[in-house]
């Protein structure tokens, strides 16, 4: 009679660590388990996403600034390259003072230079 029942304990023993197993899986996945679980992975994870968050903007202000720059530089050198013309007629004119310059020298010498050149509406 002993060996008989050993297969029926052996069937309710499986029965019973099959229910058991089945609450211990139903209690450790309750929605109430998973929102504290989720609640720790914020509290643990929230600093140090908060603090990449202001490298973040910190980056991007610095970002900004280097950009600005960058493009105030850009500007300058355009405006230097438009300028050009506005150099080139300076240094005629500045050629064309020196000439008469020199032939005020000379006449005022006595000399009699060559002609000045005309003025040119550079």
């Amino acid at each position: 009679m002993v060996a008989m029942e050993e297969p029926e304990m052996q069937l309710k023993g499986k029965k019973v660590t099959d229910k058991f197993t089945e609450s211990v899986y139903v209690l450790a996945n309750e929605p109430s388990v998973a929102l504290y679980r989720l609640q720790e992975h914020v509290r643990r994870s929230l600093p140090e996403l908060a603090q990449h968050k202001a490298d973040m903007q910190r980056w991007e202000e610095q970002s900004q600034g280097a950009i600005y720059t960058v493009e105030y530089a850009c500007s300058a050198v355009k405006n230097l390259v438009d300028s050009s013309v506005y150099f080139r007629s300076v240094e005629g004119l500045l050629k064309q003072a020196i000439s008469i310059r020199d032939h005020m020298n000379a006449a005022a010498q006595g000399h009699s230079p060559e002609e000045p050149p005309p003025p040119s509406s550079a």
